[in-house]
């Protein structure tokens, strides 16, 4: 290609690794993949604002191994990627730079269309300029630094895969190597694993990719050894009484009470920030302790008033029951059954070790460890009172831009949640709402599903708890005589109202289903998304020279366009496969896991294929391709909810990863041909930047029409094939 040959070649043979390609192939890709991963939630965790962009990391990882691949002829080193490595852990250790990597959330958080937990307003326009140019400065070095590591990466990739005398089984042993890594930071993650462990693997694996020369293999030695000791000093945390990473996020537990400037006798920290306390309201504490619990508010916090506002609720689900707080309040005021569903499985063990009540242990409850969604589409149970605690999530699934919230506020799952409410049953909703048009949201969806405008009222942050608003729908008649009966209660309730009114105009659009974002005040695009866009075209374009390709994009032929083409669209497709999949199978860690290996292996099965008919035509695998994302499109996988878990993982991994069956026959057919691999996987991952860039138009056009792209990207793909290819 005009303009990005290097001026260095390094024959393969040389190459670090295995002497066996296939082998080779496959532990670089293992390596590549697993790294990815780790960076995604690493980074997402340690600085918060990127747990809700994680797709800005995996796209930039993408960029790293694109370029690398398409300057392969050039030397590569994994003492670039380890050297890197500790240079990012060493900043994320010391007191003297942490700070400020860890702030890029709170510089960026002043731009006020995209609601970002704790996050802080500029007081002027010169100081939102600053904060703003400040978090974009330090966000660009990352992401040129996570760009420059997984340059020889993309070299030894690219290099292997080109010169590899059978293609197909080349790019299949790399699909596999990705299947592997994939799983295997889910198995890590799955033991509570923490990221110690995780840098320590890398830091393994990458051994078997050490230099040929020994002076550079022994520099490569000592980075490897500095990645696994500099992973330990980032990892600790000497003001925590118990810390562990979950599948989903890492969760501190801090001492709380009396002496302390924490609310609750126990604090979890999730992602570095308070997140739940663990309160001791039992009757016999509250009333030893008067100067922390006004004697005017006992019996009444927010855990306590969901079960006075219901005439008899004998059984009672709560969703998002986290540690046990409004378990134990709805012991305390006479629930007979108590169900508590809870998403992340760490949290529900913090609350049967630590919390003072001891709720859980109660024989009346029952703690279901599993997504809202999930449990409203095969529960068979009818109940009295459903509680929502404060479900405000602080991450989101790795790949999409929807939080693990999101589906739980739909008009769709409030609807399927009334629909297991008993005759006069009641919802009880609460929410840490930031800004107005989250409570008129809430409230309007509340309205369309009851028929009726809800109760609505802010309780105050207290040692009772740490407040918020809460909604209350269903039962109007007996809602007022609930209060006609509790006077003190109707009391509370009204000054509560005065002290703070919350007056929704009920003219917010809704969330739903296809439009799930919560946090956004009407479709758009946050600025954030267009400033973190033009970064990671400045990483492109800082980034091609830095590697010694100048020539990208401007001089590509036809093939490189198509294979760019297919890149976008690979990546659009799998996002939104993992989007539709949440609908049936809910937003836990397994749904990323049944669509990502569901995504791999078809792209197995497509290789396997091609191999067995090496002259298939890609016209009927295009029309096919079009046929199954027409069929996605108009498809409600949520009907499919009701269905047995494992039973509906399978249909729902087939059904969503079809499309890209086709599309990796038509991959593997276009990419046998090629005479530079190196340069088509170049061009393919540079696709997948752009398609992640894309995925950000469903905060306008929402998720389904999603697909509308896709097709575009697969259109010109189609349109850009080779010429000898029908």
């Amino acid at each position: 290609m005009p303009g990005t040959e290097p001026t260095h070649s390094e024959s393969s043979v040389n190459l670090p690794g295995p002497r066996n390609q296939s082998w080779s192939i496959f532990g670089i890709s293992v390596l590549g993949l697993f790294l990815e991963l780790v960076l995604i939630r690493w980074i997402g965790t340690e600085i918060r604002i990127f747990a809700y962009l994680q797709n800005t990391v995996l796209v930039v990882c993408f960029l790293g191994l694109g370029i690398g691949a398409f300057t392969s002829r050039r030397p590569a080193h994994l003492a670039t990627t380890l050297g890197l490595l500790c240079l990012l852990l060493l900043l994320m250790s010391t007191p003297w730079t942490r700070p400020y990597l860890v702030a890029i959330s709170d510089m960026l958080s002043v731009l006020e269309d995209f609601v970002i937990w704790y996050s802080r307003d500029g007081t002027n326009r010169l100081e939102t300029i600053w904060s703003v140019t400040l978090g974009l400065s330090l966000s660009f070095f990352l992401m040129l630094l996570i760009f420059t590591a997984f340059l020889p990466i993309g070299r030894i990739l690219g290099r292997l895969l080109d010169e590899h005398p059978h293609t197909i089984w080349a790019y299949s042993m790399n699909i596999a190597g990705s299947l592997v890594g994939t799983w295997l930071l889910i198995a890590l993650s799955l033991l509570e694993a923490p990221p110690t462990v995780w840098f320590g693997t890398i830091a393994v694996m990458s051994l078997a990719f050490l230099s040929r020369n020994p002076s550079i293999r022994r520099f490569e030695i000592g980075l490897a050894v500095g990645v696994v000791l500099l992973a330990l000093l980032a990892g600790h945390n000497p003001n925590v009484i118990k810390l562990i990473w979950s599948p989903y996020q890492k969760l501190a537990l801090l001492q709380g009470g009396v002496g302390t400037r924490h609310v609750g006798e126990y604090v979890l920290n999730v992602n570095n920030v308070g997140y739940q306390a663990m309160i001791d309201l039992s009757v016999s504490n509250v009333s030893a302790n008067p100067k922390r619990f006004p004697p005017s508010m006992a019996g009444f916090s927010q855990y306590d008033i969901p079960a006075l506002l219901h005439p008899n609720p004998r059984k009672v689900l709560i969703v998002g029951s986290g540690t046990g707080n409004d378990v134990a309040g709805l012991l305390r005021n006479g629930a007979q059954h108590v169900t508590g569903v809870e998403i992340d499985p760490v949290i529900i063990e913090f609350g049967r070790r630590y919390h003072p009540e001891k709720p859980m242990d109660n024989p009346a409850v029952r703690i279901v460890n599993d997504d809202a969604r999930s449990f409203f589409a095969t529960s068979k149970e009818r109940f009295d009172l459903i509680v929502f605690g404060l479900l405000d999530s602080h991450t989101t699934t790795s790949m999409t831009n929807a939080r693990l919230d999101h589906y739980v506020y739909t008009r769709e799952s409030i609807a399927q949640a009334h629909s297991l409410l008993n005759e006069g049953g009641m919802i009880v909703l609460s929410f840490s709402a930031k800004r107005p048009y989250i409570t008129d949201r809430v409230a309007r969806s509340l309205n369309m599903v009851f028929g009726h405008k809800p109760l609505i009222f802010e309780i105050p942050y207290s040692h009772y708890g740490w407040g918020g608003a809460m909604f209350v729908a269903g039962a109007p008649e007996a809602l007022r005589e609930q209060l006609k009966r509790h006077p003190k209660l109707a009391y509370l309730i009204e000054y509560f109202k005065k002290a703070r009114p919350l007056t929704p105009s009920y003219t917010t659009r809704i969330a739903t289903d296809d439009w799930p974002y919560f946090y956004l005040p009407e479709p758009m695009i946050p600025k954030l998304f267009y400033l973190l866009a033009g970064l990671m075209l400045l990483v492109l374009l800082v980034g091609s020279r830095i590697a010694g390709s100048r020539g990208l994009i401007l001089g590509w032929n036809r093939q490189h366009w198509h294979f760019f083409f297919l890149g976008g669209g690979f990546l659009l497709l799998e996002v939104q496969n993992i989007s539709k999949a949440t609908l049936a199978l809910g937003s836990t860690w397994w749904v990323n896991s049944v669509i990502i290996s569901g995504v791999l292996l078809m792209v197995l099965l497509a290789n396997a294929v091609a191999k067995r008919f090496p002259s298939i035509s890609l016209t009927p695998a295009f029309v096919c391709l079009f046929a199954t994302c027409a069929g996605l499109y108009f498809l409600d996988l949520s009907v499919l909810a009701g269905l047995a878990y494992p039973l509906k993982s399978v249909i729902v991994g087939l059904i969503t990863t079809l499309p890209l069956f086709f599309s990796g026959i038509i991959f593997i057919r276009s990419f046998s041909i090629e005479a530079r691999k190196d340069q088509a996987l170049g061009a393919n991952l540079v696709g997948s930047l752009f398609g992640g860039l894309m995925q950000s138009l469903t905060f306008i056009i929402g998720v389904k029409a999603l697909l509308l792209v896709v097709a575009g990207f697969y259109l010109c793909a189609m349109f850009t094939r080779p010429k000898t290819l029908s």
